[in-house]
């Protein structure tokens, strides 16, 4: 078999491999794929018969590597024929017999080296390709790399280091602790906490949402600071009940990006525990703060509120508009998960928080839409007239909907009755009169019924 010489070819695949720190196996294969795509540019230029190839013409082609001689030769498989029409993937019988092939068949294939003889003009081509499309094919066995490792990383939190800042965007390094080097992740603007200092190799933890698939330029990697699981990560790293499953979160509510550039970031989450010497809350918050002091401080002074989860939706709503008092939780309309909080005078701006935040987030927490009350001017006959009309127009609106789908429902069984006694009334034997009806025209009709008339007439 031919060779074509590639000088320094062992050297390249060890300093490729350690450079971008992907297996011999992988450079290998991103070899042998861009010299492939040069005999592929080398045959269309050589193309003297202008024959037509398409995308899957060269499929049956291949590259060999010798690493120790440091060269490469081109195969074909090819399929032995008693007459050939397409010399690049057929071969005759008679042709595989004169090369030593005495029990070759009909239908058999052969790898056969189908290197060109000028190896001096195919071996540059072959060079000027390689060079052009091996930097394309390591980048995607490093996309394909990176997407293995990460994959099954996600929705976990990991370590990263600022590299550089790309329009909105902060560009990280992090790593999987696998012991593989660091990968470029990116931090939106979105997912930014506003106290959050970003400079040159400062370190922050960061929440991995989403590994991209495809090859898409850029980052592949999509982590967050303001997704509600960096906090479950930092109590669940901080409160060993929680590791051990003694002390529970049942739900988190964040606000990391306010609205309003005058109300701080916030954190509602509510905590719970089946065993009685346990208080979840004091868990969570440690030793005079110590505990959410540390997640706090990751979090660059965010705000966060512990809570007692319920299963009495009042108490749970109660709690999570802690720190204010409240007196009483009205469940007005527990279907529709409406509901009323009185509290005092001096407590409506806690509950309600700058901005609306507290409540807001409260509502998310529990998943009632909370209406904080005046409790000294507060209505409450009216209150209960309003939501029982409200329930009773809801109610007929229902009732009235059933009965359309009831009618609707005996309407289309009823056409379906008229339809069958329809198809068997054409199947039944018709009188001698209805046949002589059907033969006769418009105008036969009409003669007809003016004889009738005429003769009623005379009677």
């Amino acid at each position: 078999m031919s060779m074509i010489e590639l000088s320094g070819l062992k050297d390249l695949i060890e300093s490729i491999s350690r450079e971008r720190n992907l297996p011999r196996s992988a450079v290998q294969a991103a070899i042998r794929e861009a010299l492939l795509k040069g005999y592929e540019r080398y045959r269309r230029a050589q193309n003297l018969e202008r024959k037509q190839f398409d995308e899957e013409y060269f499929d049956n082609c291949d590259v060999q590597l010798d690493i120790e001689d440091e060269g490469f030769r081109v195969v074909a498989t090819k399929t032995i024929v008693e007459t050939v029409e397409n010399s690049d993937h057929e071969i005759s019988l008679d042709q595989v017999k004169d090369m030593g092939g005495e029990g070759a068949e009909l239908g058999q294939e052969v790898v056969l080296d189908v290197t060109p003889s000028k190896k001096e003009e195919f071996g540059r081509m072959a060079a000027m390709q390689t060079k052009q499309v091996l930097a394309q094919k390591l980048r995607d066995q490093q996309r394909q790399m990176v997407q293995e490792e990460f994959q099954d990383l996600e929705s976990s939190v990991l370590q990263a280091r600022v590299l550089r800042f790309e329009r909105q965007s902060v560009i990280l390094a992090v790593s999987s602790s696998f012991g593989q080097p660091e990968v470029e992740a990116e931090l939106p603007k979105r997912e930014q906490l506003p106290n959050d200092n970003y400079r040159a190799n400062a370190t922050f933890k960061v929440y991995l949402k989403k590994v991209s698939q495809g090859q898409q330029r850029g980052p592949q990697l999509l982590v967050s600071r303001a997704d509600a699981g960096l906090v479950v990560y930092l109590f669940a790293n901080e409160v060993p009940e929680i590791e051990d499953e003694v002390v529970r979160i049942v739900a988190v509510a964040r606000e990391a990006n306010p609205p309003s550039r005058y109300v701080g970031p916030r954190t509602k989450i509510a905590v719970d525990t089946l065993d009685r010497d346990v208080d979840p809350v004091g868990a969570c918050i440690g030793a005079r703060g110590s505990r959410i002091q540390v997640v706090v401080n990751e979090l660059r002074g965010e705000k966060i509120d512990v809570i007692r989860w319920s299963p009495d939706p009042a108490t749970y709503i109660a709690n999570a508009l802690s720190p204010a008092r409240v007196d009483e939780v009205r469940l007005m309309d527990p279907e529709s998960r409406q509901t009323h909080v009185l509290v005092a005078e001096d407590q409506l701006s806690l509950a309600i928080g700058k901005e609306g935040q507290n409540v807001r987030l409260a509502a998310r927490l529990t998943g009632w839409k909370i209406d904080i009350k005046d409790k000294v001017k507060y209505d409450r006959e009216g209150e209960d007239i309003k939501f029982a009309a409200v329930r009773a127009q809801q109610a007929t609106e229902q009732e009235y909907e059933e009965e359309y789908d009831e009618e609707e429902y005996e309407e289309e069984e009823l056409g379906e009755e008229e339809l069958e006694a329809q198809e068997l009334k054409e199947l039944e034997p018709k009188s001698e009169y209805e046949e002589e009806m059907e033969d006769m025209d418009d105008e036969d009709l009409e003669e007809e019924a003016e004889e009738n008339f005429d003769t009623s007439k005379q009677k």
